[in-house]
């Protein structure tokens, strides 16, 4: 029975891979289509999304036959066990993805309304959390991992000076509002992203290191 489990842990392991792929990709172009304003880049992000949630699906599944058919222990349970979180916070990080997106739309009707915090940093940051998460998986690299959690921090600082950036320039040019409220949510959006990525880290060091570490901050 172990070689059979050894195979169906491999095809998870893939199933899981890919969707991490397919999601870091799709986050990347919810950015992009912020950045540029292209609601055509935009609808291509919340297209895809259905792809991850019917491979999200998948996954779960195969989670739940592995648990229910081989009975796993020691780190196959673990693994088992940490797949299914990091699936549903990949998942998440899918659907944030098109709430980003999302707001090109209504960006594009408030065309001298610029971003009142540098949302290129912001953004870079989150994204570089979700690729080194991704990152720490594939190379079961606990140290990365705890990294990432300390890294959060950054992002957490970040969001919280662009909630005060936008605050002043509302009052600034108070005819511009909206536009600045889906600023706001795309801030909160990207510091979100950051916490599920941080989340796949903690699973991460549970799987390589068997520690449970959420709740612990940044003395990881």
């Amino acid at each position: 029975m172990s070689s059979h489990l050894d195979r169906e842990i491999d095809s998870l392991k893939e199933k899981l891979l890919s969707l991490s792929q397919l999601v870091e990709e799709n986050l990347s172009m919810a950015v992009k289509s912020i950045k540029n304003r292209d609601l055509e880049l935009s609808k291509k992000v919340r297209a895809t999304d259905s792809d991850i949630d019917k491979r999200e699906v998948e996954v779960e599944e195969e989670c739940l036959k592995l648990l229910a058919l081989y009975q796993p222990v020691a780190i196959d349970l673990r693994f088992v066990i940490a797949a299914l979180k990091i699936n549903n916070d990949l998942e998440r990080i899918g659907d944030l993805s098109v709430s980003i997106a999302k707001r090109v739309r209504f960006l594009t009707e408030f065309p001298t309304a610029d971003f009142p915090y540098d949302y290129e940093e912001l953004a870079k940051e989150a994204k570089s959390m979700v690729k080194k998460s991704i990152q720490s998986l594939v190379a079961m690299d606990s140290q990365l991992a705890r990294q990432i959690c300390i890294d959060d921090d950054k992002v957490d600082m970040l969001n919280k000076k662009s909630i005060e950036l936008v605050y002043n320039k509302i009052s600034e040019k108070p005819e511009n509002t909206q536009a600045y409220i889906h600023f706001l949510s795309i801030s909160k959006n990207l510091e979100r992203i950051a916490d599920y990525a941080t989340n796949i880290a903690e699973d991460v060091i549970y799987l390589v290191d068997g520690d449970i570490v959420r709740h612990e901050g940044a003395e990881l």
